[in-house]
């Protein structure tokens, strides 16, 4: 039986034109909420009257704001996503406006010295102090403690920043570009993706045009036989975003000036002071050891490639320079699978069905952490998506309700183009008491069905989609007093941590074969199919992870330059030292680096660095038994219940029983029991 949900869910009914009216009921709400705090007296500042304020004010703000701006990277209706970005522009701007208030700051630091002096402090839970020290470090981060002069300068760099961001994720979701190529030049291109392009005719040959987004423009890379075919797609998708280039410049720069303003030598100080890693030349000094330690390998990886391409040269009479191009890596690292471990990535997609491995992996998460997933009918943003709501597995009524889950699977024009979960809005405990519980988005870039065949996930878009579920269940599984401490709200070098553990298991034996199914015979991958896959997991290993090292390279080089350059050189001669391969054209590809404008500035390193703690909770806790549900109540009860409300260093040795180390990462990547510099 249905039980009825205590929250019902949103709508998502909203038309352009009454976007911005609500946006703007909104700010001159919270508006005056923050006046009404500001003109409390001293002496009546306390926890309830600025710190739980503040708090509900945060909530509210939120709960209207963060689903309205999201119409702008899902909504199939232009002018819907038009009025959506017009209405994260406001947001933003009274972000900072209301980041820069030295009133509102005053209060709560009357407030904290009222708590401290009253005794008040010592009754607080530790989830309620660490809202008043962060609160209190809010203001100090932002600059409230300096001169007016200087909080004005900061202010509208700031405002001209977060519109420069909001521009270049807007570029990122209007693209829309189309590269075109003959039948002879897709040679070795799979028919299957080939019969998904537009087909059209030019003069008197027939044409197809492959958009840049994934499922058209990877299998080019990947299996296109024509080194030319490759250079012209590599190269068209680098400058797709060359829009950008001045964008990302001006952002820098103004990134370099608000650091000089606020007291730190670099922007990527400031970033990381708030993250496990603590300062920039820490994240240097990590790369560093980690490139050290990878390129006798990577160099090896590329040596072996580069054979496999000089011999293919000499079979098909193509000319051969000696060089390792980076428009050849997916194809000769591909070529190299096949022929060492006879692996054939296409016939692995056929066992990988959408129809199949979207519910198998929602049911192994439903079994590991002892939830319930129910599909609903309700209003969704497009025909195409599934809702559902989740409930503790035994729930009998209202009180096992968790939350809300939506999926958007499929690429449509103007759609965010890669794959990421929304935490549309966090659980928390209302002022009543009673709870207010999280929905969380995922939207992804499946291929769709075909003429011939159903809709088919690669390996890799089962590895993602694992991923991403990770993060809808640490939206939803999360249970914090106060909503900004609530799911991922956590150090940005951790948030990454739980979802790469959970990727481990679209490498188990037993997983695969729950979860895969030929389209056509519904037999699962065969034990010997399953052997090769997982030996495929750390092949060029070291230039996987060295094209890691660069973008975190570049973003932190950029980060704590002092003055301006050449970014699109910097962008080619860095890929080409670390990652190992030579480039072609000078290639914009810093404009498609949406992760530097997009929240992970000076954090791109979290990746590599949190992997750290993902192989050593998977290693110590699940490797075992990663389907036992009484390690995945651990995982839950520690990992993901406290969200950010402690520090993550803390969950960590909770969860593992003791202070985390690299020990399993590193023999994961060198098989040996090397120590890394964290």
């Amino acid at each position: 039986m249905s039980i009825k949900p205590p929250q019902p869910a949103p709508s998502w009914n909203h038309r352009p034109d009454e976007i911005g009216t609500l946006i703007k009921d909104l700010l001159a709400k919270d508006r005056s909420l923050m006046d009404k705090i500001a003109a409390l007296p001293a002496a009546e500042c306390d926890f309830q009257s600025v710190f739980l304020a503040l708090s509900e004010a945060e909530t509210d703000f939120d709960a209207v704001a963060e689903p309205l701006s999201f119409y702008q990277n899902v909504s199939a209706d232009k002018a819907l996503r038009d009025a959506s970005n017009e209405a994260e522009v406001l947001v933003r701007d009274y972000g900072v406006e209301s980041s820069m208030r030295i009133d509102v700051y005053q209060a709560k630091v009357a407030a904290e010295k009222n708590i401290k002096e009253s005794g008040q402090w010592d009754k607080l839970s530790a989830e309620e102090k660490r809202l008043v020290e962060r609160m209190i470090l809010d203001g100090t981060r932002s600059g409230l403690a300096l001169p007016e002069e200087k909080r004005n300068q900061l202010t509208a760099l700031k405002k001209e920043l977060s519109q420069l961001c909001l521009e270049f994720s807007k570029n990122f979701n209007e693209e829309d570009q189309r590269i075109t190529f003959t039948a002879k030049q897709l040679e070795g291109v799979p028919k299957d993706v080939i019969s998904g392009y537009t087909k059209r005719t030019e003069g008197s040959e027939e044409v197809y045009d492959a958009t840049y987004k994934t499922p058209d423009i990877f299998p080019i890379f990947k299996f296109s036989k024509d080194p030319e075919t490759r250079r012209k797609a590599f190269e068209g998708y680098e400058s797709r975003l060359e829009v950008n280039v001045p964008i990302l410049s001006k952002a820098l720069g103004i990134r370099r000036q608000l650091a000089s303003i606020l007291g730190y030598e670099t922007w990527a100080d400031y970033v990381t002071e708030v993250k496990m890693i603590k300062n920039g030349k820490s994240v240097i000094d990590f790369l560093d050891d980690l490139e050290e330690k990878l390129r006798p390998v990577g160099i090896k990886d590329r040596d072996t490639l580069l054979a496999l391409k000089k011999k293919e040269h000499e079979e098909l009479g193509l000319p051969f320079d000696g060089e390792f191009y980076i428009w050849d890596y997916r194809y000769y690292d591909r070529k190299f699978i096949e022929s060492s471990l006879d692996l054939d990535d296409m016939v692995v997609k056929e066992y990988f069905p959408v129809t199949v491995v979207v519910p198998t992996i929602l049911e192994i998460y439903q079994n590991l952490l002892g939830v319930r997933f129910e599909e609903i009918d309700g209003t969704t943003w497009h025909p195409e998506v599934q809702q559902f709501s989740v409930w503790e597995k035994d729930s009998k009524d209202e009180s096992g309700f968790i939350g809300y889950c939506y999926l958007d699977l499929y690429p449509r024009s103007g759609k965010y183009s890669h794959a990421a979960v929304w935490p549309l809005l966090p659980g928390y405990d209302r002022p009543d008491g009673k709870r207010s519980y999280p929905i969380a988005a995922m939207v992804a870039n499946l291929a769709k069905p075909t003429p011939d065949k159903p809709a088919l996930m690669r390996h890799d878009d089962v590895v993602t989609f694992f991923h991403e579920m990770g993060h809808v269940f640490h939206g939803l599984l999360s249970h914090t007093k106060f909503s900004r401490f609530h799911g991922t709200s956590v150090a940005r070098d951790f948030v990454e941590a739980p979802s790469q553990m959970l990727e481990n298991w679209c490498w188990e034996p037993k997983v695969l074969e729950k979860m895969s199914s030929h389209f056509e015979t519904k037999k699962p991958l065969s034990p010997e199919l399953i052997s090769k896959l997982v030996k495929s997991r750390y092949v060029n290993v070291g230039l996987f992870y060295l094209r890691q090292v660069f973008f975190a390279k570049y973003d932190i080089q950029v980060h704590t330059s002092s003055e301006d350059q050449d970014y699109t050189a910097l962008w080619n001669s860095l890929r080409e030292s670390i990652s190992l391969v030579k480039s072609g054209k000078p290639a914009p590809g810093q404009g498609t680096f949406g992760h530097i404008t997009g929240g992970y500035d000076a954090g791109y390193y979290g990746y590599t660095y949190s992997l750290v703690f993902a192989a050593d909770m998977y290693a110590t806790v699940f490797k075992a038994d990663p389907l036992d549900s009484s390690r995945g109540k651990r995982y839950r009860e520690k990992i993901l219940v406290p969200g950010g409300s402690r520090e993550e260093l803390d969950s960590l040795k909770d969860f593992l029983g003791r202070e985390p180390n690299s020990k399993a990462f590193l023999n994961e990547l060198f098989g040996s029991q090397q120590s890394a510099s964290l």
